[in-house]
């Protein structure tokens, strides 16, 4: 299959800008492209790995990457549909953001091996040797204001207001492609959708400036069956950092994806080949309640981001707690697991006996209900069901001296810490 019909096929690809002549460029051999990433915290998430697995799509079938972090866009702001002027950063932020991201990058693409491997820049390398009245000479006559004006990107914010610093910034970028072309004859640029106005300034430079033709492709924001997006803007960002958004609770994210979703995602997050997709939809429609399309995605997407072991360290801590076998967990393990649950901090003077530590805690409302509870069988210390009206929490309920885990009901944890 061509790889062009291969990316349409997965769902990864949404506007180019003249699909036959990219066609004939992908078929007549390898070409050079690029993705950018502005540093705009020191992690990417989700919504950027779209465009990353294009990257490496393109890569396997024989093309060359070149992953741009942007040390000198990440300094201004880009303005796209955003309701506001980001706060800027000081260049050592932006700089420590650079090699996070760079880090990141190094992840999914073959920098050792072939004569397409990938090669990382970074656009300040440029930018820092170039004077303003170089750039306003040299770049900005090829951009009139009523062309910049037109772009959606700008259009939405002239009515709140936008500085001239990011009115410029689609200028910036489009001097990225004329640069990358220029000097490692880059003819593909990959973004979101929402970059299709700064992409094609990149297009328009190489034209009107050097005579000569770039591609643009966009891959689509990544929406849920609701419509919910991916993305940190939206306050629901999965980073790959994994100190910002763990393994287990990337693993997690993709267990709860909805039916409807995932197949899709499938198609979109994983390299598995559509041929196997295709076997995967025919028995997980037959069976639905299994969830093999959330098993198999949240195992490819974890083990590409973080690995095999992170991989099988989520599906441990996923499997034991639903078990309620919580003293087959280590601490660091449970803290990963039970993130966001609430937890009470045990002072010194705290009554340890059962029905007061769960009213304390917050567990329950009221000791009468903390007796119902616990004469029901409702009450679980480190995964052991307690029914004694009198015990008391003891050193040997302190797992590794920092904490107890109390479960009430099938699901619902709280954890006490010391």
């Amino acid at each position: 299959m061509h790889i062009f019909d291969e990316l349409k096929e997965r769902g990864l690809i949404f506007q180019t800008t003249d699909e036959a002549a990219l066609r004939k460029a992908l078929e007549e051999g390898s070409i050079s492209y690029y993705s950018g990433y502005d540093p705009t915290a020191d992690s990417l998430h989700l919504g950027h790995l779209v465009p990353i697995l294009v990257l490496r799509h393109l890569q396997l079938a024989g093309h060359k990457p070149y992953p741009l972090v942007g040390g000198a866009t990440g300094l201004i702001g880009d303005p796209s549909f955003k309701d506001s002027e980001r706060s800027l950063q000081t260049k050592e932020t932006v700089d420590g953001w650079v090699k996070s991201i760079q880090g990141q990058l190094s992840r999914f693409l073959d920098f050792e091996t072939g004569d397409n491997k990938a090669q990382m820049v970074n656009n300040y390398d440029w930018f820092s040797d170039i004077s303003f009245i170089d750039f306003l000479r040299d770049i900005g006559k090829y951009f009139t204001v009523n062309y910049m004006m037109s772009k959606e990107s700008v259009k939405k914010r002239i009515e709140t207001g936008i500085s001239y610093t990011e009115f410029a910034y689609q200028i910036m970028q489009g001097f990225d492609f004329y640069e990358l072309n220029r000097k490692h004859n880059v003819t593909l640029q990959i973004g979101g959708s929402d970059q299709w106005g700064n992409m094609t300034a990149g297009t328009e430079l190489l034209r009107r400036k050097a005579d000569k033709t770039g591609h643009v492709i966009t891959v689509p924001l990544i929406t849920d069956a609701t419509g919910k997006k991916f993305g940190k803007s939206e306050g629901n960002a999965v980073w790959l950092d994994a100190d910002k958004t763990s393994p287990y609770e990337m693993y997690q994210f993709w267990m709860n994806v909805m039916d409807a979703d995932a197949i899709r995602f499938l198609k979109i997050f994983t390299f598995l080949s559509l041929e196997e997709i295709e076997e995967i939809r025919q028995q997980f429609e037959a069976a639905p309640h299994e969830r093999l399309a959330q098993k198999i995605l949240a195992k490819e997407v974890v083990t590409l981001v973080h690995g095999a072991k992170a991989y099988q360290g989520a599906l441990k801590i996923t499997e034991q707690l639903f078990a309620g076998a919580i003293k087959n967990l280590s601490v660091k393990e449970l803290k990963e697991g039970l993130k966001g649950v609430p937890n009470y901090q045990v002072k010194a003077d705290d009554q340890l006996n059962l029905v007061d530590i769960l009213v304390t805690a917050g567990v329950v409302s009221s000791k009468r209900q903390a007796r119902e509870d616990i004469q029901n069988g409702a009450i679980y210390i480190n995964g052991d069901r307690i029914q004694d009206l009198d015990y008391s929490l003891k050193d040997s309920d302190k797992l590794e001296g920092q904490l107890t885990v109390i479960r009430r009901g099938k699901k619902k944890y709280f954890v006490l810490t010391y």
